[in-house]
């Protein structure tokens, strides 16, 4: 199989900050767009339910964005879950030309055009910024008599398992997906639009086990209501000390991080666009914006504009070899 992991650009994000004359100064490389301000209010679409990571992006966005006086008008942010993302995105895209209108990304952004007949596809939109990558953590339920991989591995190769995750093609179903035929073993992938769904699925035994981002699931592994197996990333984060990587137990290739980027509808003015790219570089510069990234175990990855523009290329490519050789495509 090829390796099809998501490439992580050492780009690192700047967390400085200077204090002048009692209020926050932020200062970005890129020079401050001219010829447009906004002066209607921001509608910002969740194309998944609360409590999931696109959430969690969403609202921390508003909050810097709010703190720091760096959009005028109000900002309303909106949950349109259903079809893999493909609601939510739908709208957007049906917003042409509308610089009032942004949205976060995720694995769905890519894989759901690849998989479903969406009058949309990953290149339709206007790319703001490539924000941070994300890794997921497989975990069962906390009484469960699996306590490691081995366990599960051994359980799951006489006992297909049920596993639940965000999105019918997310990366949630790719690292399942590609953790079971790495390692031998025959699944159900249980397929959920909100995390709090997802999450009473396990607490209730309805599923064997899920793969989550560990920002929606680290207080109740740190409550023991879970049991996480094993980490996609590299590098594992302290809260998960002494649970391994997926590399570490063999299975390096089922690791495929999630994109966590902004978009806009089509045919947004280029003033527009530089705008957003200025306002967003200032916002990946706050403490808020560090301690996000740290909390939710995120791999810091900016990119603006163009750049990720051709991250997304790259992304489609290899996630289109990894759905043609799943057969989900």
């Amino acid at each position: 199989m090829n390796n099809a992991k998501l490439k992580k650009t050492g780009t690192t994000l700047a967390t400085a900050v200077a204090l002048a004359a009692g209020s926050l100064v932020l200062t970005s490389s890129h020079a401050l767009a001219d010829g447009w301000e906004p002066e209607e209010q921001l509608n910002i679409t969740i194309a998944f339910g609360p409590g999931g990571g696109n959430d969690v992006l969403s609202r921390t966005l508003i909050d810097i964005l709010e703190k720091y006086d760096l959009y005028p008008e109000n900002i309303v942010a909106t949950n349109r879950p259903g079809g893999s993302g493909a609601v939510g995105w739908g709208y957007v895209f049906n917003q042409e030309g509308n610089p009032y209108h942004l949205s976060t990304t995720s694995g769905s952004f890519i894989a759901t055009p690849l998989q479903a007949d969406t009058p949309w596809d990953t290149m339709s939109f206007t790319h703001i910024a490539l924000m941070a990558a994300d890794d997921q953590v497989l975990v069962v339920n906390g009484e469960s008599d699996i306590q490691d991989f081995d366990d599960y591995l051994e359980w799951a190769r006489e006992n297909p398992p049920a596993v639940g995750g965000i999105g019918s093609v997310n990366n949630d179903f790719i690292v399942a997906q590609l953790l079971s035929q790495e390692a031998d073993y025959d699944y159900d992938y249980v397929p959920f639009n909100q995390q709090g769904e997802l999450t009473t699925a396990l607490l209730s035994k309805s599923v064997d086990a899920m793969v989550a981002t560990p920002g929606s699931v680290i207080g109740l592994i740190e409550s023991g209501d879970f049991r996480a197996l094993a980490f996609s990333g590299e590098s594992v984060p302290d809260a998960l000390e002494g649970v391994p990587s997926f590399a570490e137990l063999g299975y390096g290739d089922a690791a495929v991080a999630m994109p966590r980027g902004l978009i806009m509808p089509p045919g947004v003015p280029d003033e527009a666009r530089d705008w957003w790219i200025d306002t967003i570089a200032k916002v990946v510069e706050t403490p808020e914006w560090a301690e996000y990234v740290e909390s939710n175990f995120l791999t810091e990855n900016v990119q603006f504009g163009d750049d990720f523009t051709d991250f997304l290329e790259n992304t489609i490519n290899n996630f289109e070899t990894i759905l043609t050789e799943t057969g989900a495509i």
